[in-house]
């Protein structure tokens, strides 16, 4: 069964992947639209594009609480951009402020967090290599390069949905890798 208009908050609420993919393709320029007006006074497209992701992520993952039709499922996934954006905005500003107060500090780190960051870069290399080789290298190519997700969709020849969509279900995959890990649940 395909998501089509009247059904895609049921199949979402199912998990469905198909009704994601419907919402993103119904709603993506909306919930860019919104992010972008609210972001754009920081010039950071990538952090405009890592919201958006994390805005799909948030609607994937409380589909369930929501209730209503159609229209009420416009107004409170444009909640959820418009709050998403927000914080986002609230973090980088807060970021640069902090950032800016340290710049003329002269600070090196000491060996125990050297070593500390170098692990934690080990852990992530770890969990990005368990990816599928295709996302393994949109991963790279967006977060550790800085690609823009039109540059990427170029490389690879997918349609900036199909990359969104990787992207989405990549985090989410390494969120669940990342918490098995933390957890215990088995050595890598």
């Amino acid at each position: 069964m395909k998501s089509t208009s009247e059904n895609f908050i049921r199949r979402l609420q199912k998990q469905k992947e198909d009704a994601l993919e419907f919402i993103i393709d119904t709603y993506l320029p909306l919930i860019k639209g919104i992010t972008h007006k609210v972001l754009s006074p920081l010039g950071n497209e990538g952090l405009v594009d890592e919201c958006v992701n994390d805005i799909f992520l948030s609607i994937w993952d409380n589909a369930d609480k929501f209730r209503g039709d159609p229209t009420d499922f416009r107004k409170w996934i444009c909640a959820i951009a418009k709050y998403k954006s927000i914080d986002y905005y609230r973090k980088a500003t807060k970021r640069m402020e902090v950032s800016s107060e340290y710049m003329d500090m002269n600070t090196e780190m000491s060996v125990e967090e050297e070593l500390i960051q170098a692990e934690d870069k080990t852990e992530l290399i770890t969990l990005i290599n368990q990816l599928e080789p295709l996302d393994r290298d949109i991963f790279l190519m967006k977060f550790f390069l800085g690609y823009k997700t039109a540059d990427i969709s170029r490389k690879t020849g997918l349609s900036i949905t199909a990359i969104d969509n990787r992207v989405f279900r990549g985090k989410k995959k390494l969120l669940k890798e990342a918490s098995n890990l933390n957890a215990g649940g088995y050595a890598l």
